[in-house]
């Protein structure tokens, strides 16, 4: 596990993304799918507060049955700047791996890894400090551009940036609009959309989002009470 430390301002967060970028580790292909464990992280906020929560939700990656899960309560401690949200959410997603009393596996963040204006979104930014294989499978595709996958489930098509593919727009549900996969750390592409088809089994997002989700709310409702 890698130290995070808090930048003092943006320019500072910039500089710390492209020293770390370099340590991403793009040539593994990662767990195979429906295979181990795989873990969802999310956080939710009470801005006026200042009071962030994560959750961990550790499911089987083959029955999707809850494994083991964790929540963690921090304090906001950088401002919103788009392209910087990792600096908002990782200390206390860090928190909450790390009390996990189970080893997590692959771990699947609610955002971008490589499909990032810099190629270092939460999900590289996470693998890169804990060394886990991270994929990202966000709800909307940020600033890159795609065509819209076919109509079932499993289709996809590239996002780009240019001529650069960064991820992948994919169909999980019938008729459903696609969410959009990138790899973060120590994982392909084409395994982090076979993960993401195999999670989202019943529902367009993966349930390692869906339950990540519901606890850190809960969890964020318990902490302002």
């Amino acid at each position: 596990m890698t130290t995070f430390r808090t930048p003092a301002d943006a320019a500072e967060a910039r500089a710390i993304q492209d020293t770390l970028r370099a340590r991403v580790v793009l040539d593994e292909p990662g767990p195979p799918a429906g295979t181990g464990r795989a873990t969802g992280v999310d956080v939710a906020y009470d801005d006026e507060r200042d009071v962030v929560v994560a959750a961990a939700v550790v499911l089987d990656a083959a029955t999707l049955d809850v494994v083991a899960e964790t929540t963690a309560v921090g304090r906001v401690t950088f401002p919103y700047i788009p392209g910087l949200l990792a600096f908002r959410e990782i200390p206390t997603v860090l928190a909450a791996l790390e009390a996990l009393p189970v080893d997590p596996g692959l771990v699947v963040c609610d955002g971008y890894g490589r499909a990032h204006p810099r190629r270092f979104g939460l999900a590289s930014h996470l693998g890169v400090l804990t060394g886990l294989p991270v994929i990202g499978v966000a709800k909307n595709p940020f600033t890159f551009t795609y065509e819209q996958p076919g109509p079932r489930r499993g289709d996809s098509s590239p996002l780009l940036d240019g001529d650069e593919e960064v991820g992948r727009a994919l169909r999980t549900q019938d008729g459903t609009k696609p969410v959009y996969v990138s790899v973060g750390h120590r994982t392909g592409l084409d395994n982090a959309c076979a993960h993401t088809l195999l999670l989202a089994r019943d529902f367009r997002q993966p349930e390692t989002t869906r339950r990540a989700d519901a606890l850190c709310r809960q969890a964020l409702r318990e902490a302002t009470a």
